[in-house]
């Protein structure tokens, strides 16, 4: 399928094929991003499914996915590529004992990290740049640039050109605010808890040997307790993984018993815990 081929309605059976359950807006803002060429910016609380969109267009399209997973203090080494000193110490040692030159600035010695791997990839492809927000505003700066530019520059090595019809996908859980650079030059999706008929549908799609009945009442409890003030409100993989710790027990719903003894599978802290039990066990 070609970009002219797209459109909304294909693109979200296709999403649903490869398990991801999309809304209205992540539809219409992924069509946006194909037929424009514009990166996209993902924010929303954790787990919603951000990262799992770029892995569910990747299935869909056939892309090659690349990752470049970013963290406070993550350097331009580890985003695009490094000098593979060892090997350059090792031809300088070997040129010595035959005499010859040897010229250690070339491709050879140059480790390729994920930014410039998907750069230099010849098939369509997409790269996820997941938790923009943890790197420092230089990283992201150069981001930018690299991205809007079509461009990689290495110091000794060169320039590299992008080489294939990349498609970026950057995700946030604001834990600070990016550059307006950055805002203005992406399409924007905000994915948020999605709704209980839809979280219903991600489930049984994920999980397919489940009965209605089951994640029905687990989904039900799910948003309650994304209703009280927890530390940290349970995800969609939360959800997944009680569905799936009920079914190892042989559980037909969630009833009094098995939500005592498989809540913590959702809760990750023990004051939550303790907050949930007091309020749902009597």
């Amino acid at each position: 399928m070609t970009d002219h081929d797209l459109s909304m309605e294909s693109l979200q059976t296709k999403l649903i094929q490869n398990h991801y359950i999309p809304d209205k807006s992540t539809v219409t803002t992924i069509f946006l991003a194909f037929k424009l060429k514009k990166p996209v910016l993902v924010e929303g609380p954790p787990g919603v499914g951000k990262t799992e969109l770029s892995k569910a267009v990747s299935r869909a399209f056939g892309m090659d996915f690349f990752r470049v997973q970013c963290y406070e203090g993550i350097t331009f080494e580890q985003i695009v590529g490094e000098w593979n000193y060892q090997k350059q110490l090792l031809h300088l040692e070997m040129s010595k004992i035959k005499e010859v030159d040897q010229d250690i600035f070339n491709e050879e010695f140059f480790i390729k990290r994920p930014l410039l791997q998907g750069f230099m990839n010849k098939n369509p492809s997409i790269i996820l740049i997941d938790e923009i927000d943890k790197a420092d505003e230089e990283v992201e700066s150069f981001l930018l640039q690299a991205l809007g530019e079509g461009q990689i520059t290495v110091n000794d090595l060169g320039t590299f050109d992008l080489q294939n019809d990349l498609m970026v996908i950057m995700t946030s859980n604001s834990q600070r605010s990016l550059l307006d650079e950055t805002k203005d030059r992406c399409l924007f999706l905000y994915i948020d808890y999605p709704s209980f008929e839809r979280e219903v549908e991600i489930v049984k799609s994920t999980v397919p040997n489940a009965s209605s009945a089951l994640v029905e009442s687990v989904v039900k409890m799910i948003h309650n307790l994304r209703d009280m003030n927890l530390l940290k409100k349970p995800s969609i993989r939360a959800t997944v993984d009680w569905v799936r710790t009920l079914i190892a027990f042989d559980a037909q719903e969630l009833d009094e018993d098995t939500f005592k003894k498989t809540v913590s599978v959702v809760l990750k802290g023990e004051s939550d815990k303790n907050k949930v039990l007091k309020k749902f066990v009597k």
